[in-house]
């Protein structure tokens, strides 16, 4: 996986905001941004923000206990926590494979995509730093390095 950016520091729930809507312009249907770190790291506070920024105007709760929340901002967004799956093929269960092609979907817990894990997919590895978090952005294929210039 080749590092795209120096880490991001977010030292507050703004900076993060912040952070989601610099993301805006680059992100659409059939992106896969694939959020990865410790529980309290701040991938579902970054999720939240990127689907507001995105348009969604309605609640955006975790998906831990649904798996699954969709919002249609003009284009569908999936935002995915498969913290409690046991199995990758459960992922396909829920259709997340299929919404890679689609939709721009937010997945928590990557990790537990085993093989289905797309290779075109931005990873967003989140971090505990201090008082606040950061953010490292990686990718093994895509435009991303090209996409993420300015951001």
């Amino acid at each position: 996986m080749t590092p795209l950016h120096t880490p991001i520091f977010l030292p507050d729930p703004a900076a993060t905001d912040a952070f989601a809507q610099r993301l805006v312009p680059v992100l659409g249907p059939g992106d896969v941004l694939l959020l990865e770190g410790q529980i309290g790291a701040g991938k579902t506070h970054f999720a939240r923000a990127l689907i507001h920024a995105l348009g969604a105007v309605e609640d955006v709760p975790s998906p831990t206990f649904t798996l699954v929340q969709t919002y249609d901002v003009g284009f569908e967004i999936w935002h995915a926590d498969l913290y409690r799956l046991s199995h990758p093929d459960e992922a396909v269960e829920l259709g997340l494979i299929d919404a890679f092609d689609t939709a721009l979907c937010l997945v928590e817990w990557p990790e537990k995509l085993g093989r289905d894990r797309p290779e075109s997919a931005l990873t967003l590895r989140f971090s505990l730093q201090g008082d606040g978090r950061s953010v490292s952005l990686s990718a093994t294929g895509g435009d991303w390095k090209d996409r993420l210039r300015d951001v």
